[in-house]
């Protein structure tokens, strides 16, 4: 039996991510382990307690303190991070840190992990010279982004399934290789 692949799900302070367990729930019944980590913000539009029940640990918001020998986290397979917001696409695009979901999402990029960007901003931000360039600069470093400032930010079931035209492409390449 081969172990499940692990999602990081890394939520910001936007309404969608109120849904995050029914994102939680249908990555699990594709056969994801999902882990949670949040903005300071996006903790507060999670079912915090649910979601730790849901995931068998804990919705991570904080750095790791100097006595603590491990984060807890698996390693990732993939990430998606959604709802992402202006300030986040801004921060981490730049490599602000001052979070632990940016600081991992920094990371996580630099090691090549499979990263889908979902923003939910409004349409006045959308347009700001900043986020656009921003985007550009995260694409650039190998992030997909999912979006469309002309709409609403895309179901779960939507973005479950750009996750995995992400992820399964790459697990083919992987197999041709060790083929």
């Amino acid at each position: 039996m081969t172990a499940a692949k692990v999602l990081y799900a890394i939520a910001c302070g936007a309404p969608a991510a109120a849904g995050l367990v029914t994102f939680v729930k249908l990555a699990q019944v594709a056969g994801w382990h999902v882990r949670v980590i949040a903005t300071p913000m996006g903790a507060g539009f999670l079912d915090v307690d649910r979601l730790a029940a849901l995931t068998g640990g804990p919705v991570r918001t904080d750095f790791r303190l100097p006595h603590e020998t491990s984060n807890g986290l698996p390693p990732a397979d993939a990430v998606v991070a959604a709802p992402v917001t202006f300030n986040t696409i801004n921060k981490w695009a730049l490599g602000i840190t001052d979070t632990v979901a940016v600081g991992m999402l920094c990371e996580l990029t630099g090691m090549g992990v499979p990263t889908l960007a979902v923003p939910q901003v409004k349409a006045e931000l959308a347009s700001h010279a900043a986020f656009k360039a921003n985007l550009a600069t995260l694409r650039a470093m190998g992030v997909h982004v999912l979006f469309d400032p002309d709409a609403r930010m895309p179901g779960w079931e939507e973005i479950l399934t750009e996750l995995t035209s992400i992820v399964v492409p790459r697990a083919r390449d992987a197999t041709k290789r060790d083929a």
